[in-house]
């Protein structure tokens, strides 16, 4: 087998063994590499911040560049080992990226504050998942912001990092997550980032166009395995998303209050004011049961997304191996 073809197949195992150590690990204890990434970030701010998208350029620039260029180090360096080698390297960049068990493992816990009443706990959970204000949410709000962030970031945690994992390897998965990470930090329409965090929130939008969509997708499929309609959970999608300012947050959260037969949107706070966001759905307010469900929805679309980004990762090399060119 060609060289190509042959480190396609390596991508595609490390790619569903990373998987499956997110999925019995969850995200690393100690020294995790991207909160060592979000302090670089802040530290890196402090020198190049100014209220000038030329700025934030340079700012995002900077960071997702040198995460692109450590993945091509890692990469050479994985590659040295053949086969095993770039499977293995690939492996532990996938499970260091992925957040998706995480992701459930913190739905869950709120789900279970929430179904106790225990407020104070959930206030307290509420941030991990969001960056919106908990202090004035009761139970409803706090159940729509959770489940609206399982939604959105079954894309965002997982999905588009096996993606871009498949598309481009190791530093696919540096870059999305250097992206993704550097979005949440100044990509908000806050007075100070409204200027200096526009190219950050603009790059995610972007390089979020397929992973969200395929997350939608997914979605749709997995719609009954949590007693949901596929028929609505698309039709939610085609009729709703585009009235939601992301672009991609939209499909997300969209096909999952079909799947769910509930309703999302509505008056929605953070830190820096208050967004009105568009009904997304025509279902019951969601209540705490049903974030245990879109837990179980999420989980359902990671586990199809690491199949189709396997089969992804195989078809790229294939694809290499005809242009006779490298991956």
């Amino acid at each position: 087998m060609h060289l190509l073809s042959f480190s396609g197949t390596a991508r595609a195992a490390g790619l569903l063994l990373g998987y499956a150590a997110d999925r019995l690990l969850a995200d690393p204890a100690r020294w995790h590499p991207v909160s060592g990434f979000g302090r670089m970030a802040k530290a890196l701010e402090t020198v190049t911040y100014r209220d000038s998208r030329l700025f934030g350029v340079l700012h995002a620039g900077t960071l997702i560049g040198g995460a692109a260029g450590l993945g091509i180090v890692t990469a050479r360096t994985a590659q040295r080992g053949g086969w095993a080698g770039e499977a293995a390297g690939t492996a532990v960049a996938t499970w260091v990226v992925l957040g998706g068990t995480s992701l459930g493992r913190t739905g869950a816990a709120m789900a279970r504050h929430l179904e106790v009443g225990d407020l104070t706990a959930a206030r307290a959970l509420l941030p991990c998942l969001c960056g919106r204000d908990p202090s004035g949410l009761g139970v409803d709000g706090l159940t729509r912001a959770a489940l609206e962030s399982v939604a959105e970031n079954t894309s965002d945690a997982a999905v588009g990092a096996l993606v871009w994992g498949a598309l481009a390897g190791i530093p696919g998965l540096f870059a999305y997550r250097a992206s993704n990470t550097l979005d949440a930090m100044v990509g908000y329409r806050s007075p100070k980032y409204r200027n200096f965090g526009w190219s950050a929130a603009r790059w995610d939008d972007a390089v979020n166009l397929f992973p969200a969509r395929l997350t939608g997708v997914l979605t749709v499929v997995a719609a009954s395995t949590v007693g949901g309609s596929t028929v609505e959970a698309w039709e939610v999608w085609r009729r709703d998303a585009a009235e939601h300012p992301s672009p991609n947050a939209g499909v997300a959260e969209a096909s999952a209050a079909g799947a769910l037969g509930i309703s999302l949107g509505g008056r929605t706070e953070y830190a820096h004011g208050v967004e009105m966001r568009p009904r997304l759905g025509s279902g019951r307010s969601p209540e705490p049961v049903d974030l245990d469900r879109a837990v179980q929805l999420s989980s359902a679309a990671q586990g199809g997304a690491a199949l189709v980004s396997a089969a992804l990762a195989v078809a790229v090399g294939q694809l290499c191996f005809r242009r006779r060119s490298r991956c």
